[in-house]
């Protein structure tokens, strides 16, 4: 009976250790100010909303997000920078607006006319290395790369017809920083680089014909076609991951369960992002087609055309080591899957 009893002490006592150890991970809180270039009324706005609800969810309240919408802190392609040097935590934009920095982001962000779906380039991701290739690059610039949420192709808004590639000559829109400019430029459009942000009262005032701005359904969010009453669909030219990326020295002072919760989390707000701008791109289609916007489906031979101008650019645009090794790994990633000869 005594051995009995000191048995029991001694689990006791483990347990006690045991739960101590629980209670002390618990008592870890993760802090974080992520900003995200998207409005809580556009799609991907409510993803990001949806996004924070599950991390502290899932870590029962031990990973606190303050998030800033519509690039309200900083702006859009600062929001790296902001988040690099203490402003805010994390960058929930995308890679593509660093291109100034290393055009090697324009590939951690928009392939332009290389994959035709999200679940391609997330397959890259996730399966063909390629978050390790990314954090060659973002870990350079004191930042870690977490995962991709991918809206899918991208629509077009113009004031002015948009048929094929013929119509954007002269064509002055808004275009994001990178390839898109080479590409656009190169078919005799007049690219102006300005804030998402920006957007709708330009496209108000005149001061662009179109813009370069993002899905079907964000583009609905963003109140584009009430002034643009020309779009294309299904979409092609562009399909950009937006990301979420962290300061290094934050990312790695988490614990290992929140790094994992975020990382977890980012996974099943880019399923749900990709799925969801599916089904709502249709619903846009037939709201916009009812109301008289003018959808234009393009032509193959002219997709074709828009898809060997853009790798054209490609190699044009990757002028450093960084860009020629990323580029490389996605090709190589494609030509394995056979999506690309």
């Amino acid at each position: 009976m005594k051995r009995f009893s000191i048995s029991l002490t001694a689990a006791a006592i483990a347990l006690s250790v045991s739960a101590g150890s629980v209670l002390a991970q618990d008592d870890e809180v993760t802090k974080l100010r992520i900003q995200t270039h998207f409005s809580t009324e556009q799609l991907s706005g409510e993803m990001a909303a949806r996004f924070v609800d599950d991390v502290q969810t899932m870590s029962n309240g031990s990973i606190e997000i303050e998030m800033f919408y519509s690039s309200s802190v900083v702006k859009s392609a600062e929001t790296f920078d902001a988040a690099a040097t203490g402003i805010l935590d994390c960058d929930m934009t995308g890679g593509a607006y660093q291109t100034g920095k290393n055009p090697a982001f324009q590939f951690a962000g928009d392939l332009m006319g290389g994959y035709v779906n999200p679940y391609q380039q997330y397959a890259w991701m996730l399966h063909g290395n390629g978050v390790e290739a990314l954090n060659e690059l973002y870990n350079a610039h004191d930042m870690e790369f977490v995962g991709w949420w991918i809206p899918g192709p991208e629509s077009l808004a113009s004031t002015k017809p948009i048929r094929n590639a013929e119509d954007f000559k002269n064509w002055k829109f808004r275009s994001p920083p990178g390839l898109a400019t080479l590409v656009f430029k190169n078919l005799g459009a007049s690219p102006i680089v300005m804030d998402f942000t920006e957007i709708f009262t330009a496209l108000e005032s005149g001061i662009i014909d179109g813009a370069d701005a993002s899905s079907l359904a964000n583009n609905v969010g963003l109140g584009l076609y009430d002034i643009a009453e020309h779009t294309n669909f299904p979409g092609f030219h562009s399909m950009p991951a937006d990301h979420l990326a962290c300061r290094k020295d934050v990312w790695d002072a988490m614990p290992e369960a929140h790094k994992r919760i975020l990382t977890v989390a980012m996974e099943a707000t880019g399923l749900r992002t990709s799925t969801l701008t599916e089904v709502k791109n249709g619903e846009a289609f037939a709201s916009l087609s009812e109301a008289g916007v003018n959808m234009y489906a393009w032509a193959p031979e002219d997709i074709a055309a828009f898809r060997s101008a853009v790798q054209k650019g490609w190699e044009e645009f990757a002028t450093t080591p960084e860009s020629k090794a990323l580029l490389e790994a996605h090709l190589t990633f494609l030509r394995g899957i056979g999506a690309m000869e």
